[in-house]
């Protein structure tokens, strides 16, 4: 199966702009496309997974990816799928996280001579005077049309702000820049970034002629990716001081039963014709696929050893695999007050609850045990004697950790 095929067949490809001159290009290894990654955070999250995983993809089949980290639309935030606007970084904040992502997008993109790049933005947006950008693209749009755009709606209504407005515009330009400079002949996105994307095809039509050559693909579910990010106690992360390696396998190995094979379809790099035989899979069936999911990715994200220990780990709490396995967190004396600290605060010490009410409501709900026993007293405290030996948290089914005092 060609690679193109392949992605329609994961159930990637959402809209595209001319099919049958982007598969071949695809198929033929001819594509140099490009993935946007604004830097609004120090680190990447399963949101950003599905484009990560498009890539390596698409690298393995001979493209060649331009990874462009967005320090100059960083300054602006993009206003899709957004009710507010975000908020505003300073450059060294921006810099920094730019500086974190490249780091982490090691792990999935081979960069190097004939291989991937990464860019910035900021060094071709920040140069540019306003007057010029007015000149040279602010003609190329139309204000009516950019209204209609997706990517404003929500935000029309409670005010979209001009700095926003101008966001389509610089995301444009981007395509255009990297279509001149690199050779860029592709640019993905998620479905939520349709319009800006399509601003950017119909830039370089405007400006280089009607024989430019740049296309559009969108990622079916990147808007459904992002919500993956997130969860209850927060978002999942990529790296393993924000989110463990346990928590991320956690994570997919919690999915629900209707995602789980999709997810491994879209997610995963195994082979299609194994994960067709999981179609006819249910009930205790559909767990092992979430275990296999979890793994994977696990193993994809922080290495094959972690998810090694991260799998007997999650086997430990139910009394299957190595106990020995079971994460450890460090309880530091300096924390004890009287020779004891609160299991309240052990919860959040564990990253178990994002926040001591939520650790209050889990204790008052009966879902926290200490050693086997159910803890219902919110005021409920853990000696340093208990925790010089180790003591097993559990909150709910799935969640658990030992404290040891450092």
């Amino acid at each position: 199966m060609k690679i193109y095929d392949e992605l329609v067949a994961r159930g990637l490809i959402a809209q595209v702009t001319d099919e049958k001159e982007i598969k071949e290009l695809i198929n033929e290894g001819r594509a140099t496309f490009y993935i946007g990654f604004d830097p609004t955070a120090d680190s990447l999250h399963v949101g950003h997974f599905m484009a990560l995983c498009l890539m390596k993809r698409l690298q393995m089949a001979g493209n060649r990816p331009i990874v462009l980290i967005g320090g100059g639309t960083g300054h602006i935030g993009d206003p899709s799928g957004r009710t507010d606007m975000r908020s505003m970084m300073t450059s060294e904040t921006i810099q920094h996280n730019c500086d974190c992502f490249k780091a982490q997008m090691e792990r999935f993109i081979e960069f190097g001579e004939g291989k991937a790049i990464m860019v910035n933005n900021a060094d071709w947006l920040l140069d540019i005077k306003y007057v010029d950008m007015l000149r040279e693209v602010g003609a190329c749009f139309s204000v009516n049309r950019m209204l209609t755009a997706e990517c404003y709606k929500q935000r029309m209504e409670k005010g979209l702000s001009f700095l926003e407005f101008n966001y389509m515009i610089m995301q444009s330009y981007d395509f255009y820049h990297l279509f001149k400079e690199y050779g860029c002949n592709m640019q993905f996105g998620g479905d939520d970034q349709w319009s800006n994307m399509l601003g950017g095809t119909e830039l370089i039509r405007r400006k280089l002629g009607k024989d430019a050559y740049a296309m559009t693909i969108t990622l079916l579910l990147n808007s459904e990716g992002k919500k993956m990010g997130k969860t209850a106690s927060g978002a999942v992360w990529l790296d393993p001081k924000k989110t463990s390696p346990y928590d991320f396998y956690q994570y997919w190995r919690n999915v629900g039963d209707k995602d789980v094979l999709k997810c491994i379809r879209m997610l995963t790099f195994l082979p299609l014709e194994e994960i067709d035989k999981m179609d006819t899979w249910e009930g205790a069936q559909l767990n092992e696929a979430k275990d296999i999911l979890a793994y994977e990715l696990t193993k994809l994200v922080h290495g094959e050893d972690e998810a090694n220990k991260a799998r007997e780990a999650s086997k430990a709490l139910f009394g299957a695999g190595d106990a020995s396995m079971t994460p450890v967190v460090e309880v530091g004396s300096d924390m004890l007050i009287d020779g004891k600290i609160d299991v309240n605060g052990l919860l959040v010490l564990g990253k178990m609850v994002p926040s001591k009410s939520e650790g209050r409501r889990a204790i008052e709900q009966g879902g926290v045990s200490v050693d086997g026993e159910k803890v219902t007293d919110v005021k409920a405290t853990v000696s340093a004697e208990a925790l010089t030996a180790g003591v097993l948290i559990k909150r709910g089914k799935k969640s658990f950790n030992k404290f040891i005092l450092k």
